[in-house]
């Protein structure tokens, strides 16, 4: 059984997880401090993808980075790298199909944050930095460590947006979605379930660890 599929899916997802953490947070701290009508309309542009078919996204997605696109054409252009059916295009689709699920929980996790905390910070003579990173950051904790999970499972997942911008390549740019889908089409139906079985278990432990943490953060 070769695990290429596995260890691609975890790298793809490890990445784009991380890169969408700290964008998530910054989006959804800054946006909240907008005007409501330009809030609301930001907030739509960015929680669309949550909504939209992950084969859309990856059309979007093929309509920018493609060599004959945009921002692809540029980059080929200009440094000879191709944007789509690489492993590492499959971060681009799985940051932008799991960005919205961070930002949401992000946003939720600041907007339910005591803001008396913070005026009594400023009060002291406290900076924006510090209420940000010593006392609002530390009390939506659990929020944002759930977000994170969260995403990393979705993003294990991700099979749509995938499969259009990073396509199906062994031992290059498969992943585990992909690999059950091929092995389904040529009729390898033992393979495909010791792959759903890998799948299933990697989400059991993922939303396990989330309950876990939630309860832990309860107890305190």
């Amino acid at each position: 059984m070769d695990w290429y599929p596995l260890l691609n899916s975890l790298r793809v997802a490890a990445i784009a997880s991380v890169a969408v953490f700290f964008t998530g947070i910054a989006a959804a701290h800054y946006i909240a401090r907008l005007p409501r009508a330009v809030k609301g309309v930001l907030d739509v542009a960015l929680t669309l993808p949550l909504v939209l078919p992950p084969t859309v996204v990856g059309f979007l997605l093929l309509r920018l980075l493609g060599p004959r696109h945009p921002l692809g054409s540029w980059v080929w252009d200009t440094f000879g790298v191709r944007l789509t059916m690489q492993w590492w295009s499959a971060v681009f689709a799985v940051a932008v199909v799991v960005f919205p699920l961070m930002y949401r929980t992000a946003r939720g996790a600041f907007e339910s944050f005591d803001e008396r905390l913070a005026q009594a910070a400023r009060t002291l003579g406290r900076s924006n930095t510090y209420v940000f990173w010593r006392i609002r950051m530390p009390c939506c904790r659990q929020g944002l460590i759930a977000g994170a999970v969260l995403s990393f499972a979705r993003a294990i997942g991700e099979y749509g947006a995938t499969s259009m911008v990073a396509g199906y390549t062994p031992g290059k740019t498969a992943t585990v979605a992909t690999e059950v889908y091929q092995l389904w089409r040529i009729g390898d139906n033992e393979t495909a379930i010791r792959w759903v079985a890998v799948n299933i278990a990697i989400s059991a432990v993922v939303l396990l660890a989330v309950n876990l943490l939630e309860k832990r953060e309860r107890n305190r």
